[in-house]
């Protein structure tokens, strides 16, 4: 099994990496967070890989962190969450964010990424709660919730909205989240 891979990027797409290392060229699926973060053509990267294994495939997802690594095994341990559908979930938000919804059990939060419905959202807090461990103050996720509302209510989109979350401070209370997501909006 492929479990790390270091090489230059040779190519990219919205969806994958093709990272040449040794004379080969591996296509490598990551998260679009994974995708903003990485440089240009022909930079050097290291990214730890799960290997998944199926009868007419083998693919390579890519992650710049241990933690996104774990945590997206995690996921995929979760029944009726594959690959792609954790690779998605983990492209929504940061994982502290997901940590704290499922130790809170907010499946609210869970069904708002594209595609997880009320059971899988369930499924996922049941499976998973033990694992993450169970967050006592909701305070903080409530924060992020509220922020997210209030920007999308001043006519971002969803998606725009949680990107530019994900870029700010995590400890910051409402107000400034929304600020500093103002600016990062703004200066596109």
């Amino acid at each position: 099994m492929i479990g790390s891979i270091r090489g230059k990027i040779i190519f990219k797409t919205e969806k994958f990496l093709t990272v040449e290392t040794g004379g080969v060229g591996y296509k490598v699926s990551v998260s679009p967070d994974t995708l903003s973060k990485t440089k240009k053509l022909d930079s050097e990267i290291f990214l730890w890989i799960h290997t998944h294994v199926r009868e007419d495939a083998l693919d390579l997802y890519g992650f710049l962190s241990q933690e996104e690594l774990e945590f997206f095994e995690m996921l995929i341990n979760v029944s009726g969450i594959g690959p792609k559908g954790a690779l998605s979930i983990l492209g929504i938000t940061s994982i502290e964010t997901l940590r704290k919804a499922i130790g809170i059990g907010d499946t609210s939060y869970l069904t708002k990424i594209s595609g997880i419905g009320r059971k899988t959202a369930e499924k996922i807090v049941i499976e998973l709660r033990d694992k993450v461990g169970r967050e006592l103050e909701g305070s903080s996720l409530q924060v992020e919730l509220d922020a997210l509302e209030a920007l999308k209510s001043l006519g971002y989109s969803a998606i725009e909205a949680r990107d530019a979350l994900k870029k700010v401070s995590v400890d910051a209370n409402t107000n400034t989240k929304i600020r500093e997501a103002l600016k990062i909006l703004g200066g596109k």
